[in-house]
């Protein structure tokens, strides 16, 4: 795979070349970064004429996100609020506790801990947490999916992503899943398990691909657009 840059209309363009049939283009989070999968033969050219014909799109999905509202900075202080699958809560921070942990109380988020704990240590309890929960729900989640769509994961592992929900190494059969998801709807967890699965069965987001997802998820396009209306704020996501 060879990488390449355009700039043009002033927009920033990343060109990653695949094995791939049809040339794809996307906007992502944070700021609207632009990037192409392209076919190895096409040229900048013809990449060039395919970016002018979507630059309206394009400037949209942009602009989209750099008018998002980002997160203040966390501070980790009782009544922050912070998200826990799709839903927000506010943090309680209660210094009571010898070992520290965390819990659910209705609309609260209750970390408790003792008393001189600092910031970055209750970042990474919050961290921990996450991952507990999300892989909790991941595991019976690749289960039921391996098993309804009849196929394997080698491994699945919970990373922290910039730019990405998921990403499926398919020749050693291996499934990233973004840490941020512990925040989003459980629907759209699903959503990244069957999607990222598939890749198993489909290399290439094509129509094949599509056709898959529209067997086993029919609703699957109304969780990519949640999905993709949710801004990953890492500079004040931090070590959560």
């Amino acid at each position: 795979m060879s990488i390449s840059k355009l700039k043009i209309s002033g927009i920033d363009v990343v060109i990653e070349y695949k094995n791939i049939k049809n040339l794809h283009i996307g906007v992502y989070p944070p700021n609207g970064k632009v990037r192409i999968a392209s076919p190895l033969h096409l040229n900048d050219d013809s990449i060039r004429l395919a970016i002018i014909s979507r630059l309206s799109w394009l400037k949209r999905q942009i602009k989209n996100f750099q008018e998002q509202k980002r997160e203040s900075k966390r501070e980790m202080v009782t009544g922050e609020s912070h998200y826990f699958l799709g839903k927000r809560y506010l943090l309680d921070v209660i210094c009571d506790a010898k070992k520290h942990f965390i819990k659910i109380n209705h609309s609260k988020i209750e970390l408790h801990i003792s008393k001189n704990t600092s910031i970055e240590n209750r970042y990474k309890l919050m961290q921990e947490w996450y991952r507990k929960e999300l892989y909790l729900i991941l595991n019976d989640l690749v289960a039921k999916w391996e098993n309804t769509i009849g196929v394997k994961a080698d491994n699945w592992q919970i990373k922290k992503m910039k730019t990405k929900w998921g990403s499926c190494n398919i020749e050693k059969r291996k499934i990233l899943f973004n840490l941020y998801l512990a925040r989003v709807p459980l629907e759209c967890i699903e959503y990244i398990v069957v999607h990222e699965l598939l890749h198993l069965r489909q290399r290439y987001h094509n129509d094949e691909f599509k056709l898959l997802l529209n067997q086993y998820l029919p609703k699957w396009q109304e969780y990519q657009s949640n999905l993709n209306n949710i801004i990953l704020s890492y500079e004040n996501w931090r070590e959560c």
